[in-house]
């Protein structure tokens, strides 16, 4: 299974680091988020990894560079200006994803889930790992019924930015910038969506507020 780190934010509410470092490269305990991400994909036995980037991706380019590092070999997906969001940035790295089912993590997350398990999922759409709504977040996002992603189920978790999805799940999507989204949730009407709760440690890295008090933790 081939896997893909979603890196191409602007991170807007992490300003001013992110006006001269990209979010993925903001570190926890010393190390950048997305090298955390590329270490345990390497130790879940995954090899080969697509990383999309925009906001100051040369950078993130010439910190990771070929993967090596970690035993990987990674590909670039470099966007345009403005970026894909979620559903473009997928579409456009399609081509370096192959035919099977592949991993998707959002940069920007921190969490002790353990990727391996991503790899022996029967995935023919898509599937997610939902997680306990954070107290940022308490609303959460969708329900679960039956091992299934329900938009209308209570009660209602979040997504973790956590998933996979069988690369045929794409095929009818326009190229351009989207959100996967609206898919997601068409598709989850359809019962095409299987997830499951994960209650173990993670953290969406969206401020400066919530990096400090990760790294705070973390000292």
């Amino acid at each position: 299974m081939r896997a893909m780190i979603l890196a191409a934010g602007r991170g807007e509410r992490l300003r001013p680091l992110t006006d001269q470092t990209p979010k993925p490269l903001l570190q926890v305990a010393g190390q950048s988020l997305i090298s955390y991400h590329l270490q345990h994909l390497s130790q879940a036995g995954f090899r080969e990894v697509v990383i999309n980037t925009c906001h100051l991706g040369e950078q993130i380019q010439a910190e990771l560079g070929d993967g090596s590092n970690w035993g990987l070999q990674v590909q670039y997906s470099v966007e345009p200006e403005n970026a894909l969001d979620t559903g473009g940035g997928i579409k456009q790295a399609l081509q370096w994803l192959g035919n099977a089912p592949f991993a998707v993590i959002n940069a920007d997350v921190f969490s002790d889930f353990p990727l391996a398990r991503l790899r022996a999922v029967k995935c023919n759409h898509a599937h997610l790992i939902m997680i306990p709504n954070p107290e940022h977040h308490p609303k959460g996002d969708w329900g679960l019924k039956g091992g299934r992603m329900n938009p209308d189920a209570e009660p209602r978790h979040t997504f973790s930015g956590i998933s996979v999805y069988n690369p045929s799940f794409f095929a009818e999507a326009n190229t351009g910038r989207f959100s996967v989204v609206p898919m997601l949730v068409e598709a989850a009407r359809q019962k095409q969506v299987t997830a499951e709760l994960y209650k173990g440690e993670w953290h969406d890295i969206g401020t400066i507020e919530r990096l400090n008090s990760l790294n705070n933790r973390y000292k």
